[in-house]
């Protein structure tokens, strides 16, 4: 009995040149997608790895679209056979998704050959995206903080003099939580605010401590830009 150990193709959908051609414009869109995101990105959780993981993103999308092709039985195995994958880093900005979606989106038009799509809409989005940064598109004026301080948990109510110190200090406050800190002995009062013209966040943290008995004041601004 003789034995096969020929190679076959299975796939008999496409050539190595559609393989090269898909797998390069996956790597061509996806790399002006990661550039497009590092350009654009404002916050301090930027991060090399999800940059490198959105280009190699697009290119594994468009091999499994090759793979797939328009087998619905491979694709049914495929979508079991991921289904034991499991991610566990919290995405740190809704951007962040945006992101991974059109990578996704892109290397599925790259492993379809919609080639043109691809190009078109690559241009288009980052176009848009470029745009909306540049031009600081809906952005909100009003800078608020958020204010933390800690007061002894000696059953005195603190609460109405933070309250004239905020009053004097800010345009507007309210408080959002409260918590025992150092085993009870503190209470810790959150408060959003927005600072009046001409209060730094220095003045704002000393007139907190003069009426805390000294204790922890902070003034975190900009903490819609930051990750807490």
């Amino acid at each position: 009995m003789n034995l096969d150990f020929g190679i076959t193709d299975l796939s008999g959908t496409f050539s190595v040149m559609d393989v090269v051609a898909a797998l390069s414009l996956a790597f061509v869109t996806s790399l002006v997608v990661a550039w497009t995101y590092r350009t654009t990105h404002r916050n301090i959780s930027y991060s090399q790895s999800f940059v490198h993981t959105l280009i190699v993103l697009g290119m594994l999308i468009a091999l499994i679209m090759l793979v797939v092709g328009s087998n619905v039985a491979r694709a049914f195995a495929l979508v079991g056979a991921l289904s034991v994958v499991r991610f566990r880093n919290a995405i740190k900005e809704t951007r962040d998704v945006g992101f991974i979606f059109l990578v996704m989106g892109l290397g599925m038009a790259c492993g379809t050959r919609f080639y043109a799509l691809a190009a078109i809409a690559t241009v288009v989005i980052c176009a848009v995206v470029l745009l909306m940064h540049r031009f600081n598109w809906f952005a909100l004026n009003v800078q608020r903080q958020v204010v933390k301080v800690q007061v002894p948990a000696d059953g005195t109510d603190h609460g109405a003099a933070l309250d004239d110190v905020l009053i004097a200090c800010t345009d507007e406050h309210e408080l959002i939580s409260t918590e025992t800190v150092r085993g009870g002995t503190l209470l810790e009062l959150a408060y959003t605010a927005r600072l009046k013209k001409g209060v730094a966040p220095g003045d704002l943290v000393e007139r907190l401590r003069a009426v805390t008995a000294g204790q922890k004041a902070t003034v975190l601004t900009g903490y819609d830009q930051t990750d807490l």
